[in-house]
């Protein structure tokens, strides 16, 4: 006899949803964008904004006057350290480690960043030239939100689906670290700099000995820090590139990276990434109002991730399943493909980020970037989410669905 589900189970399912599995952490930064936002439009506005933009009383690196600077600068470096170890294991081993597991989520990336941005830039080509060095605002997706928001749909989404739109946004999470790298780097300091390839090159050889200190590579990862800050390049990057030297298997064939990876990916995902929405994503609508909202800058940035994202990534899938070149992602429907296209709009963390470098000086511009992130990213996750609640069935009900 076939099983039912319970109509109040199943009423209930999206609330037990909340708080399992894909969808907390993608939960918890909604009600920290949220939070941000009132605090950001309520009578302690003030102390909100003097909380991370105050000059601190005292800080042991002077360019790092305020909390928004270290939690920007340092904890975010933090975060981009995580992503290097996930993407290190992911090409080696995981799920990126082979060429035809490449080459669907590196194409529907690379699509997924080149037409957001080209959306992006028709809709602020006659405005001042400044406004296209935010082009890479919308190319980036972020994979706590988008995740957490497949999450609430439980397992009416296929597996190859939930898989898919992983890799995606980690393919598109080593594109927005380059984009930093290349593109948001002012000016380079030569010293410091040699001293950053130095150490790096120490981390290297520490990797080729199979030395598997974790305080050792921890030691010199906060040293590389500290010099590439100094360097230009953005802190961050020395998080990404730290974590390319820590091995994947060490002496006694312990895996090192995923020991390090498992002990630090909750503290990125539940600390340091809410604490980096709270600190960003907080806009006083008064000093802007509608007219700000629907200036060119947000509504370029929001155009560029619901619709540049979807057609981008939808295009991409379709024209390499058509010719050949890869297959669409197994057991998994069009109408589901487009959903999972459009959640992919979700810019939350890495959009916030590339907005405070790409206008540093023009508050009200960097203002207006968070509104664009957040209406682009809102909408995406509502549609996308409504989609794939229209379009997805329950696991008993695939296989006679043609695919």
């Amino acid at each position: 006899m076939e099983k039912t589900t319970p109509p109040l189970r199943e009423f209930f399912a999206p609330v037990r949803a909340l708080f399992v599995g894909d969808a907390s952490a993608g939960i918890l930064l909604i009600v920290v964008a949220a939070a941000a936002m009132a605090m950001a439009n309520s009578p302690l506005a003030a102390e909100y904004f003097h909380l991370f933009h105050g000059a601190l009383p005292w800080t042991p690196i002077a360019k790092l006057n305020t909390a928004h600077l270290w939690i920007n600068d340092g904890l975010m470096a933090i975060f981009f350290f995580v992503v290097g170890l996930e993407v290190k294991r992911e090409w080696i081993e995981g799920q990126l480690s082979t060429n035809e597991q490449r080459r669907l989520p590196i194409l529907a990336a690379v699509a997924g960043m080149g037409v957001p941005a080209l959306v992006y830039s028709f809709f602020v080509w006659n405005e001042p030239a400044r406004l296209l060095d935010g082009w890479a605002i919308p190319a980036a997706t972020d994979i706590a939100f988008a995740m957490g928001v497949l999450g609430l749909l439980g397992n009416r989404v296929p597996p190859s689906l939930r898989l898919f739109l992983l890799t995606v946004a980690i393919v598109d999470d080593i594109g927005a670290v380059l984009v930093i790298a290349l593109v948001y780097t002012p000016g380079i300091k030569l010293a410091w700099l040699i001293g950053a390839l130095v150490t790096v090159g120490v981390m290297l050889g520490l990797n080729r000995m199979r030395i598997t200190s974790t305080a050792l590579y921890i030691a010199l990862a906060i040293v590389l820090w500290y010099l590439v800050l100094n360097s230009g390049v953005h802190a961050t990057i020395a998080g990404v590139v730290a974590a390319l030297t820590i091995p994947m298997v060490g002496n006694n064939d312990n895996t090192m990276l995923e020991r390090i990876e498992h002990a630090m990916a909750p503290w990125s995902a539940y600390l340091i990434v809410p604490i980096f929405g709270f600190a960003n994503a907080g806009v006083a609508l008064a000093g802007i109002g509608i007219a700000g909202i629907v200036a060119p800058l947000p509504v370029a940035i929001a155009a560029g991730l619901f619709l540049g994202k979807q057609v981008g990534i939808f295009s991409a899938i379709w024209i390499a399943d058509r010719i050949g070149f890869a297959a669409r992602p197994h057991n998994a429907s069009w109408p589901e493909i487009w959903g999972v296209s459009i959640l992919c709009g979700i810019g939350f963390t890495m959009s916030l980020f590339i907005g405070e470098l790409a206008f540093p000086g023009y508050r009200l511009l960097i203002d207006e970037a968070k509104i664009g992130t957040l209406l682009g990213s809102l909408i995406s996750a509502v549609v996308g989410f409504t989609i794939l609640r229209m379009t997805t069935g329950h696991p008993a009900d695939r296989s006679a669905r043609p695919g």
